[in-house]
């Protein structure tokens, strides 16, 4: 909801971001950085509609859970920081709904800004090396599925695929739409619809389960 200030001019709806850390000093940090920012509005903890901030120092089976328990028990939005991630934890990280991962030797304020808005709207913000190492991984498992009976298909549709071809060549909405002749409206459409149907939580985990199922 807009609010007034000053001489009545309005302000843009605040995100509700709650920040968790490893450590107490990495939690201040982020802290300290995102209360510059009039966009967010820190809280104490998570629920539906906020966005999670979670700084890790490397992503175990106890932060999967906490990942798990935060976007799937209460409701939130998820962003990552982290210093690296395995192969192997890839498709566990995108599987838990987290489509918003900055290295932490890249977090300023402005990036974590950044992947906080991108997580609020439901989108991916990746680094580039990440997103190819994910494309690479889905690739390699489902060239290791294929021929195998039993594989189930996500039924998508020729326009869904197009999308998603696209968002997974790094391409935002806009530039989605702009390569595709759509307008924005009908790329958004086209991305919930298929994320509501298929139960998948954001643009990058329809990336990977399309990426698996052989459709990219």
């Amino acid at each position: 909801m807009a609010a007034d200030v000053g001489g009545g001019h309005a302000v843009a709806r605040r995100i509700p971001v709650a920040v968790t850390a490893s450590d107490p000093i990495s939690r201040e940090g982020a802290i300290s950085q995102l209360r510059r920012h009039p966009e967010v509005e820190l809280r104490e903890e998570a629920g539906p509609g906020a966005v999670a901030l979670l700084i890790e120092n490397a992503l175990d089976e106890a932060a999967l859970t906490r990942l798990r328990r935060v976007v799937r028990s209460e409701g939130s939005r998820a962003v990552v920081v982290v210093d690296a991630i395995r192969e192997v934890e890839l498709l566990d990280v995108v599987g838990c709904g987290v489509g918003a991962i900055v290295w932490r030797h890249e977090a300023t304020a402005e990036r974590l800004v950044q992947a906080v808005l991108a997580a609020s709207r439901g989108e991916g913000d990746m680094p580039a090396d990440l997103l190819g190492r994910l494309i690479s991984q889905v690739g390699t498992l489902h060239r290791g599925a294929s021929g195998r009976p039993g594989v189930p298909s996500l039924g998508l549709t020729p326009r869904e695929v197009d999308v998603l071809r696209l968002i997974a060549e790094g391409l935002d909405t806009a530039e989605v739409a702009s390569k595709l002749s759509y307008s924005e409206r009908t790329v958004k459409n086209v991305i919930h619809a298929l994320t509501t149907r298929l139960h998948l939580r954001n643009r990058a985990h329809a990336v990977a389960y399309a990426l698996r199922e052989g459709y990219i």
